[in-house]
């Protein structure tokens, strides 16, 4: 087992040398090229950018993921749906998310987080590419926001490429707001065809949401296809 260190040149070494946990490689950038070739093989940068300078790139062998089809929709968030208390949209607002996922809770004065500056630099440049996507959810009875529109009260962001979504991070300013997101995601991935999303690692969230684990080289076969 062995942590890389990458150059300027663009290249990911083979994941099933890293670490246990994941970690494969140190350094580089996070440019989109870079990026583009990361999340393509399954990698994606973790770091707390607090205590460090330089990405660090995991690409587990065991993938978290959810398949569109087997989004897990609970009684209470059917109830939900059938309110139609929040409007649900896609790329109306992905500064306001990404800065939401980043600084909800106090998430970026917390030792150890990663949604910092350069991330969010990054996964801009990223969006305006067209290749980061956001969710949004908002309340539409509530117009505190400064311009008198609905509050933005929840949604996630993530990357897509190969008709895979691969997850971020999502917030919540109500209950249930993220879920709500992730499974607008999840129906519209399944309209159009979407193979999976990647959810990175697991927690009891998603997986109450349907999350699984498949093999890094189903993974691959998936995405390559």
């Amino acid at each position: 087992m062995a942590v890389y260190r990458l150059d300027d040149t663009l290249w990911f070494p083979d994941p099933h040398k890293g670490e246990a946990d994941g970690l494969v490689a140190v350094g580089g950038d996070l440019s989109v090229n870079r990026l583009l070739l990361a999340y393509s093989n399954g990698f994606f940068p973790w770091f707390s950018f607090q205590h460090q300078v330089e990405p660090c790139w995991y690409c587990p062998l065991d993938r978290f993921v959810i398949f569109p089809s087997n989004i897990h929709v609970s009684h209470s968030m059917k109830q939900l749906l059938h309110q139609q208390k929040y409007i649900v949209t896609i790329n109306q607002d992905f500064e306001g998310v990404i800065r939401g996922c980043s600084t909800v809770d106090s998430r970026n004065q917390e030792d150890g987080a990663w949604l910092g500056p350069d991330i969010i630099k990054a996964y801009t440049e990223m969006h305006r590419l067209g290749y980061a996507v956001s969710v949004e959810v908002w309340d539409p009875q509530d117009s505190s926001s400064a311009a008198g529109y609905p509050r933005l009260v929840g949604g996630l962001y993530g990357i897509t490429i190969r008709k895979a979504f691969f997850g971020e991070s999502m917030f919540s300013l109500v209950p249930n707001a993220s879920k709500l997101a992730l499974i607008y995601l999840a129906q519209t991935l399944e309209r159009i065809g979407g193979l999976f999303i990647d959810c990175q690692f697991e927690t009891p969230h998603l997986k109450s949401m349907g999350g699984q684990y498949i093999s890094y080289d189903r993974y691959m076969e998936m995405l390559e296809s």
